[in-house]
């Protein structure tokens, strides 16, 4: 099994391209939205540790931001409880996919924290600032505040980029990523 970690700036397209392969993907947001609005165990957890801001269950991301916004050592404290589940989650869906050839693992923090880190080949997503800039200014609910906060928590560009095995541009045109993430599959595993 190989798995693929799907790495890159926030609004860069990782989540269009971790779909284009074709195999299982982790989408960690994915994840991390359904823990907010299924487990009671976690809004407990938070609840406790931010009892100014986390009062509803299911957790309402308003009352995420609040928290953020208001002191970024929130953010640390929010995933110290998440980050545990997601990785538990990680093994099940490692497990449920066992037989797969590739698993694409789409998961924003992947080389931020050590702990999710084994064994993936990177790929590096590559896009334009002012593209970029364009598609999250269109995101419901865009908050540039949070999104400056966010960028601060992780680790610059150029060090993810370096640290990638692969690089694809993305220039927002569908076919053109499709075309050039099925190449991407081909070198991968003729490399294999």
């Amino acid at each position: 099994m190989i798995k693929i970690g799907i790495i890159g700036d926030i609004g860069s397209g990782k989540s269009f391209v971790a779909r284009q392969f074709g195999y299982p993907v982790f989408d960690a947001d994915k994840e991390v939205t359904k823990i907010y609005k299924k487990d009671k165990n976690c809004f407990n957890k938070l609840k406790k540790k931010l009892p100014k801001y986390i009062t509803d269950f299911p957790i309402k991301k308003k009352q995420l931001k609040t928290a953020v916004l208001k002191d970024r050592k929130n953010i640390k404290k929010i995933e110290k409880i998440i980050h545990p589940k997601v990785k538990k989650n990680i093994k099940k869906f490692i497990q449920i996919n066992k037989k797969k050839r590739l698993l694409i693992f789409d998961i924003p923090l992947l080389l931020e924290k050590k702990s999710f880190k084994k064994n993936y080949i990177l790929i590096f997503v590559d896009a334009k600032q002012k593209d970029i800039k364009k598609r999250l200014e269109k995101r419901k609910g865009f908050n540039k505040k949070i999104f400056n906060t966010l960028k601060k928590s992780q680790l610059p560009l150029e060090i993810k980029k370096k640290k990638s095995n692969y690089l694809i541009k993305n220039d927002f045109n569908k076919l053109n990523l499709k075309k050039r993430v099925k190449i991407l599959i081909k070198k991968i595993l003729n490399k294999q």
